[in-house]
């Protein structure tokens, strides 16, 4: 992994503009409500593909924000940038989930402790087995107490990182929940395994949004005040 000159292609951030710790959802209209809503003294480090950067205070220690997309290309590209040439240390994906175990409904938080996944990611590093991308136990153990403290519901345990939306195996669900799985989203998985090359620390904190098996789902408004339930954590862990 060699030091590549910034701003990179894909972040106009220059070095120091970053903070040590990066709230990263997939909109970057929400790190932008993120960074309007809660952070101080803001400072935008980057519009380059509308994916916008920010970096502020929260109760007195620098934080940033900044949207990593969808899917596992995507946030791939993102955290490794941060990780490896802006030397920032942390990244919380604060995201939305489909729910798929009965164990989950919607509104829950889920803190992802590991992350299966469907995706070819992990086949650049040549290893000879199969990998587990795991959370950090720090930032999850931390991510646990502040949760119990602001009175917000917690299912910790195992995510699906897909790289498919319609799938057209339709079983494929059903093979997930026999398993423990509790619920889907994209980008988890290439977020553990880039923390894991780099040696730093990352956390999945999920919103269930929806649940494939009840058919419910969370209005834009329900959105809006469940999602920050999520933030909050995330902001208080950074």
């Amino acid at each position: 992994m060699s030091k590549l000159p910034t701003p990179t292609p894909h972040n106009a951030a220059k070095p120091g503009d970053i903070a040590k710790t990066v709230l990263m959802p997939g909109d970057p209209l929400r790190a932008k409500f993120i960074a309007e809503t809660y952070l101080e003294d803001v400072v935008c480090f980057n519009t380059v593909r509308n994916m916008f950067g920010y970096t502020g205070t929260y109760k007195g220690k620098k934080v940033s924000v900044m949207g990593g997309g969808m899917g596992m290309p995507s946030i791939g590209i993102y955290s490794y940038e941060l990780f490896n040439f802006y030397d920032v240390d942390n990244i919380i994906r604060i995201g939305s989930a489909g729910g798929i175990s009965d164990g989950v409904q919607l509104r829950d938080v889920v803190i992802g402790m590991g992350c299966s996944t469907d995706s070819n990611y992990a086949a650049q590093y040549k290893l000879p087995g199969t990998i587990a991308p795991v959370a950090s136990f720090d930032l999850l153990r931390k991510a646990v107490e502040a949760a119990e403290k602001l009175n917000v519901k917690t299912v910790v345990g195992n995510v699906l990182s897909s790289d498919v939306f319609y799938n057209d195996n339709k079983d494929a669900n059903d093979l997930w929940k026999k398993m423990g799985i509790l619920c889907v989203e994209m980008e988890g998985a290439a977020l553990y395994l880039n923390a894991a090359r780099a040696k730093k620390n990352a956390l999945c904190i999920l919103t269930i949004s929806d649940h494939l098996y009840t058919g419910e789902e969370l209005s834009a408004e329900e959105r809006q005040t469940s999602f920050r339930e999520m933030m909050e954590v995330a902001l208080e862990i950074a």
